[in-house]
């Protein structure tokens, strides 16, 4: 079946098919694979480690249709613009929430003139355009739209310690000392600390930019999950773990796993509809910018139908936000920035974060990064890259990014390390895939303990060293069936049918 799309001037294309039995004698990955009864089948490393289930990404927790809320205010261009749209989603944020709904802030045909960010703090909130709504970004730089909770964490109960010697990348299991006081449904927080000996071991404690030791990481690396299952001390959660947990270089002293109350999270608000314009920015990254749309300590949200015109570091899945959709978002860029570092159009600090259908076209950025200990599944799904640009995840081990169905056909996918560069950013992704994409280029390499996938790529797989050298090459991550696409075509959706069923992808506009 062949879907179209139109949405800002392109056309998109993208051949659904999700039935087994359609592909035949297609190539299928080692890595993933159909089983004689159609489901996936996904081979471990030697420690059990294997491709998560990404299908997890998304609003509601992937699958979900977005809900279409209701108008309660409409605003009419003219005037102090910035100010009147505020006024107008404060007004629908003091309504009751309805199905975790209040309402939304309609902005009626033309162009507002917008001076100062438009900020949403409150849950059950959607700030929508019509045929022909602009928002052009004027006076001194700032962020278009703020999405914005405050996220409090409360501890409940000791911390316990997870007794396993190993657990796999892709599980969604593992034991602890004592599960006592926890239950089916509770949230709990595993932390995996950052010791000397783990930094030692992935050659991250060498790192001398300009005669001057670079720090990696430390502390802890933390992500949340929600307890499924209870069997004596063994833990299963609702959603797989994208990183593994060695204990060889954990102890002391070892992964920790507690009882967390989470709130002052705001959900449901969605961003649709709109044309964001910015004056053109040739300048470097650390001078003031006008930028797009935030996410931040936010839950099942979403943007869709989007574009956004020479915003730099765009959209950003920024802290303490979860599952949200990034749908059919397009960023222009008429000039380049300059200097040598680079922003990204779309990134990620958060987890469950779907980008699908987006694009970007423009010279000298990353289209996508992720930022520091960002934890997946994170998903970039049949988005559309056009320059001299890369989709490379930033810094400072970041796990669980799948790139599905991509194109940068004159750019390149990187999942590497990048040593000094920054403020020595090192390895910046482990146990990351790229599932039938087309590149101009790939650096897929391995970490140590750790590696990243490219199946079904399409493109020139280059050996890089760690910067600033050039040699010793690094050595090469997984790459399977290379220049000959795998089925299934798309892993998530794969993933997210054989989990929910044809509904949920349907769900998702597939």
């Amino acid at each position: 079946m062949l879907k179209l799309f139109a949405h800002s001037g392109i056309i998109w294309a993208f051949l659904i098919t999700l039935a087994p039995a359609v592909y035949g004698a297609q190539v299928q990955s080692q890595w993933v694979n159909f089983d004689p009864h159609g489901r996936l089948v996904y081979r471990a490393l030697p420690k059990g480690d294997h491709i998560m289930d990404f299908s997890y990404a998304g609003y509601g927790g992937g699958g979900v249709a977005i809900p279409d809320v209701p108008v309660k205010i409409t605003v009419n261009p003219g005037g102090d613009d910035a100010r009147q749209i505020q006024a107008a989603i404060d007004q629908v944020s003091q309504l009751n929430l309805v199905d975790g709904h209040r309402g939304t802030v309609l902005l009626s045909s033309g162009t507002f003139n917008c001076d100062q960010p438009l900020t949403v703090k409150a849950s059950g909130i959607v700030l929508r355009g019509s045929d022909g709504t602009v928002l052009n970004l004027t006076g001194t730089p700032h962020l278009a739209i703020n999405v914005s909770g405050e996220r409090k964490t409360a501890t409940e109960g000791q911390r316990t310690v997870i007794t396993d010697d190993y657990v796999p990348s892709g599980s969604d299991s593992f034991v602890v000392a004592s599960a006592a006081g926890w239950q089916v449904g509770d949230t709990i927080q595993i932390a995996r600390p950052v010791t000397s000996a783990w930094v030692s071991f992935m050659g991250m404690n060498t790192l001398v930019r300009d005669g001057k030791a670079e720090h990696w990481l430390s502390g802890t690396l933390e992500t949340e999950r929600v307890i499924s299952q209870i069997s004596g001390n063994r833990i299963t959660v609702s959603v797989p773990l994208s990183d593994d947990y060695d204990s060889r270089y954990l102890k002391p002293p070892g992964s920790t796993a507690v009882k967390v109350k989470i709130s002052g999270l705001i959900s449901e608000v969605g961003i649709e509809h709109l044309r964001i314009l910015s004056p053109p920015q040739p300048i470097e990254i650390t001078q003031p910018q006008f930028k797009a749309l935030q996410f931040v300590d936010a839950q099942d949200c979403w943007a869709r139908d989007l574009d956004i015109h020479d915003t730099i570091g765009s959209v950003h899945v920024g802290e303490g936000a979860s599952r949200i959709t990034i749908a059919r978002v397009t960023i222009t860029h008429s000039v380049a920035t300059q200097g040598a570092a680079l922003q990204s159009d779309f990134g990620a600090s958060g987890t469950q974060a779907l980008f699908d259908r987006c694009s970007s076209t423009g010279n000298h950025l990353f289209y996508f990064a992720t930022f520091g200990r960002t934890q997946g599944p994170n998903v970039l799904l049949n988005c559309v890259f056009h320059g001299e640009g890369h989709v490379q995840p930033h810094m400072r081990w970041s796990t669980g990014l799948l790139v599905d169905g991509c194109q940068a056909p004159t750019g390149g996918i990187d999942l590497m390390n990048r040593g000094i560069m920054g403020s020595g950013h090192g390895w910046t992704m482990g146990w990351g895939v790229a599932w039938n994409c087309q590149a101009k280029s790939y650096v897929i390499q391995q970490p140590p303990g750790s590696t990243n996938w490219a199946i079904g790529c399409r493109g020139t797989f280059e050996l890089e060293g760690m910067p600033p050298v050039k040699d010793p090459k690094l050595p090469s991550g997984i790459i399977d069936s290379p220049n000959s696409p795998v089925a299934p075509q798309s892993l998530y959706l794969e993933q997210l049918r054989e989990r929910l069923g044809d509904e949920a992808v349907r769900n998702i506009g597939y």
